[in-house]
């Protein structure tokens, strides 16, 4: 799908919720919808021609967006002018929405003070919405990612000896996808958040909780960047959790493997075996019209049924209340498999599914895999092998 029937879409949807024009701010909602993720202002009306007004870089904008008008920013104290002589439905008075999830305040105040004229609401669910859907070239790129991944893993994994500093084996891991052309870096939405290529750690270390909206956290190298991959040294008879993701032009796979040196203990190999029930319980499900609660909902009643709630996704008041969620642009996308969120499934979602148990002081298990939806059920787009790895 090209960059011009994405803004046809929007400008569709802007219509039926009887908005004049949409404003886009976030980077990842530009590219998205034009293709280059230079810095500025992208103007879409519910009818007519959309505009990019570019902050930096123009001329590569320009060349990289080849289906979007682009034109310099320019002050904000004349930006005024040139959206009414470009847009003139926008000239007078207007209901404009922006994602107000990615805006800070100050710059929601700066549109405001450039556009007097517009009344603001918050399109953040529009836009969200609308990005659910992945078309084929989409799918193209975490197809791709996945297959680095499998890679990767595969070149680094049996590097992995005893002793071995968790971050030692994240570096060998991040050096093998890199290499085979990972951007580097797994973008979040939620405001704060941050990300690397995944997670690498094991036993106590990686059970660790942290501000990342996940059940397992990790140590880090510093409170300054508290998750994901630490000083520890992995040992025997310790799960070691490889929740790794990679990013090819701009998508993303998100997948989880448990891993061991030797045998884990009893508990929580019975524990990672419950992952995949539940992960399989959910697959029978996975087809257009499930409701992504219901779903959720199926797998809290399996982890009860098995005695493990406690440690479900999390541990405590530090468990998250999720077991899936959207993928693409993004790491934290729509659809979320949670509570009160009553969407249905439709063919071209992807959701990343990762049931997992969290023990403090030991370790966490379980396995994540990521899947698009088809008009018939889904495709499994992980193809890193299952069941617990053995070292």
């Amino acid at each position: 799908m090209s960059s011009k029937d994405r803004i046809q879409r929007l400008q569709s949807m802007l219509r039926e919720q009887r908005l004049d024009g949409f404003v886009a701010t976030h980077p990842i909602d530009i590219f998205y919808l034009t293709g280059t993720m230079q810095s500025g202002f992208l103007v879409v009306p519910a009818a007519g021609e959309a505009v990019f007004y570019v902050r930096r870089s123009v001329a590569r904008a320009a060349a990289e967006s080849t289906s979007t008008r682009v034109e310099p920013l320019g002050s904000l104290k004349t930006w005024k002018e040139r959206v009414a002589a470009n847009t003139p439905a926008l000239a007078g008075a207007c209901t404009l929405a922006a994602a107000f999830d990615t805006l800070v305040v100050d710059g929601l105040e700066r549109l405001k003070s450039a556009l007097p004229q517009a009344s603001w609401t918050n399109g953040a669910a529009i836009v969200r919405t609308l990005r659910m859907a992945k078309d084929e070239a989409e799918l193209s790129c975490i197809r791709r990612a996945a297959k680095l991944v499998d890679e990767a893993l595969a070149e680094a994994v049996p590097k992995l000896v005893p002793g071995m500093r968790e971050i030692e084996l994240l570096a060998e891991i991040e050096y093998a996808l890199r290499r085979r052309g990972h951007l580097g870096l797994m973008r979040v939405r939620a405001a704060g958040s941050e990300l690397v290529t995944g997670i690498a750690a094991s036993g106590a270390a990686v059970a660790k909780p942290s501000a990342f909206d996940g059940p397992a956290g990790g140590e880090g190298l510093h409170p300054a960047f508290s998750k994901g991959a630490g000083w520890s040294r992995i040992e025997p008879g310790e799960p070691i959790l490889l929740d790794i993701g990679c990013n090819v032009d701009g998508y993303v796979i998100d997948q989880t493997r448990t891993a061991v040196i030797g045998e884990l203990p009893a508990d929580l190999l019975a524990a990672y075996e419950a992952s995949e029930t539940i992960l399989r319980a959910i697959e029978e499900r996975l087809r257009p019209g499930a409701i992504c609660e219901e779903l959720y909902e199926l797998s809290l009643s399996l982890a009860a049924e098995l005695g493990l709630a406690e440690h479900y996704m999390g541990f405590g008041p530090d468990a998250v209340k999720f077991v899936g969620h959207g993928i693409g642009l993004e790491i934290d996308e729509w659809p979320v498999l949670a509570r009160g969120f009553r969407t249905a499934l439709e063919p071209g979602m992807v959701l990343a599914i990762e049931p997992k148990f969290t023990y403090p002081g030991r370790g966490v298990v379980g396995i994540e895999n990521s899947y698009v939806i088809t008009p018939d059920g889904f495709e499994k787009l992980t193809i890193s092998r299952e069941g617990l790895w053995k070292l």
